[in-house]
């Protein structure tokens, strides 16, 4: 298994490190230099030698980066994170509002013509050092290609992660690797490439159908892989992870040191794919003219999932399900002001493990009350932790890693009496929450055609939330997974097969937070009752089930066919999850699931 480290900032370290780094800045003789969040593999998650942002700024949200100059350090982060870096970082850190504001418009204002800045060509995409460069044409500021200068300060930087692969049972993954990787070659054949480059650890253990555990909470191995029109692979990740999986990988998966990527892939010939949006800028460099802009060859075809993954799913959430309704009954028992936020991580991460199919949870519990809630992704720490008070709202966002499926829920909770403003904020959420559950929509279009519709009740009263209303999801892979998304910027068409979450919200800084979600998988719409449809429509099936705080629901703001939806859905929370909990949860689930 993975160690855990502490490699984030305290607000006192912030300052000699940054101090450090600009040293060596000048030491270069460059003006700036970039540190993302990213690990050489370009995956949302980091293993904590990789964690450069955190141990330099002290800011753990997943998305963002630091541009370091002589007199000024810039923090990017975008809506979900605008109230927690206030309270990570140092103030020698600048946050700045993005992509509002981008890096090359940030660099034009605060760096003079003939300014150089370095980054470390393994972190940063293709496509963000082009788009980077656009942006400053005319500027005289040159992005300049050096070691990592982060990691030329971290005197106790952790070692790479090293733990053991493992093989994905062909019961839970649905379809042998080698299957997989002749579908997948064909694609290549099809459009005259020779091979395909994979950088995402997550696509890889798709494709040969392992896991692993380098990163935290996500199953998955560190490695680059090749894979070849004639459906052959050449693996680049440490030898001795794969110990006694010979036999599993066969004789068409050729396993090499990393070490040998970059000399490998310069002798390779013909023409090579690569995703310019995941590969890093030093791999495309080392291709040179081979390289051919494409989709990353794994990745439409990991996010439609196949029967057994999603029957996998299934099962995984009904059992989680469970999971949750002793967590909710248990926490309605806790008079308040009694409890904290890690008695709530604790106790529903000890109700989580009872499950042998367990493997780990899918992410840190976030389990924010009062101010916190309003934080999105708040973790809570000793210097934070804070007690359910009356009056309070608790968001409860969790999930968990199992064998057969990954799972991602979240409820809100009252503790007492909740004020009038958060329970009609709480409706409107419910509110959006239901109509993205009930839509119909036409085969082709994506999240962003439809992302709308589980903000409206929000909009109509004048509010709004700085996520996306959902995500993709793995099978028991990485809890956050694209290409597919229900976001304003995703233009991925949904298809059959693909699991997404549907997560509205809403913040109030300095009172309260409100988030809804249920993971839903996309599905081949049943033809309407004596109806006349004139084109192949998609909907929705229901993977995620427990109930929804009904103290918090004001019933008359609820339209009839949303009240419908919420009692048929409760219903049937009731029935598929009443034979899994103990006789006092199930006694707390028949009130919680009566109609409104």
């Amino acid at each position: 298994m993975f160690q855990t480290f502490e490699v984030t900032a305290r607000p006192e370290q912030g300052p000699p490190r940054l101090s450090a780094l600009r040293e060596k800045i000048t030491t270069a003789a460059l003006d700036g230099f970039i540190v993302p969040r990213a690990d050489a593999h370009q995956g949302e998650y980091v293993a904590a030698r990789d964690a450069r942002l955190a141990w330099l700024t002290g800011f753990t949200g997943s998305a963002g980066f630091c541009v370091a100059l002589h007199d000024v350090a810039g923090v990017f982060i975008d809506g979900r994170y605008r109230t927690q870096v206030k309270a990570q970082v140092a103030d020698v850190y600048t946050p700045v509002p993005w992509p509002e504001i981008t890096m090359g418009d940030w660099l034009r204002e605060h760096l003079p013509k003939g300014g150089r800045v370095g980054f470390d060509p393994w972190l940063h995409t293709v496509d963000q050092i082009e788009q980077t460069q656009k942006a400053l044409i005319g500027s005289g500021v040159e992005l300049v290609q050096c070691d990592n200068l982060v990691d030329e300060i971290w005197a106790d930087q952790p070692a790479p992660p090293m733990a053991a692969a493992k093989v994905h049972p062909i019961e839970f993954a649905g379809e042998a690797h080698a299957d997989k990787r002749a579908r997948l070659a064909q694609t290549l054949k099809d459009a005259g490439e020779t091979a395909a480059l994979i950088t995402l650890p997550d696509s890889i253990c798709w494709l040969l159908n392992i896991r692993g555990a380098d990163i935290e909470r996500n199953p998955v191995v560190h490695g680059f892989a090749v894979l070849h029109a004639d459906g052959t692979v050449d693996l680049f990740s440490e030898p001795s992870k794969y110990a006694g999986l010979e036999a599993h990988l066969g004789g068409d998966v050729r396993l090499h040191d990393p070490s040998s990527f970059l000399n490998n892939i310069k002798a390779l010939s013909g023409v090579i794919r690569i995703d310019t949006a995941t590969v890093p800028q030093i791999v495309a460099d080392a291709l040179g003219t081979a390289a051919k802009s494409g989709a990353e060859p794994c990745a439409l075809p990991k996010a439609c999932k196949n029967a057994a993954e999603i029957e996998g799913a299934a099962q995984a959430h009904l059992r989680d399900g469970a999971a949750m309704v002793e967590m909710l009954c248990w926490l309605d028992s806790q008079a308040a002001g009694t409890i904290t936020e890690t008695q709530v991580v604790t106790q529903l991460e000890t109700l989580r493990r009872r499950d042998n199919g367990l493997q780990d949870i899918s992410f840190e519990t976030i389990a924010g009350t009062g101010p916190n809630g309003a934080i999105m992704h708040y973790r809570v720490t000793e210097e934070t932790d804070s007690v359910l008070e009356d009056g309070h709202l608790i968001v409860l966002d969790s999930g968990g890693q199992y064998l057969d499926g990954t799972t991602d829920i979240t409820r809100t909770i009252a503790i007492g009496t909740p004020p009038t403003e958060a329970c009609e904020a709480f409706t409107r959420v419910l509110s959006g929450m239901i109509a993205m559950s009930r839509l119909r929509w036409p085969k082709g279009l994506a999240g962003a055609h439809i992302e709308a519709i589980g903000r409206m009740p929000l909009w109509l009263a004048g509010q709004d939330f700085d996520h996306g209303l959902g995500h993709g999801v793995g099978a028991y892979l990485s809890v956050h997974e694209g290409p597919q998304r229900l976001s304003r910027m995703s233009t991925v068409p949904l298809e059959p097969g693909m699991i997404l979450s549907n997560e509205p919200g809403y913040y109030r800084e300095g009172a309260f937070g409100i988030r809804l979600e249920n993971l839903l998988v996309v599905q081949n719409a049943p033809a309407l009752a004596g109806g006349d449809d004139h084109r192949a429509m998609l909907d929705w099936r229901t993977l995620a089930f427990a109930p929804i705080d009904r103290r918090l629901i004001v019933p008359e703001m609820l339209e009839p066919t949303a009240r419908d939806w919420l009692n048929a859905y409760h219903a049937e929370v009731k029935t598929k999850i009443a034979p899994r909990v103990s006789e006092a949860a199930k006694e707390w689930l028949n009130a919680a699931t009566a109609p409104i």
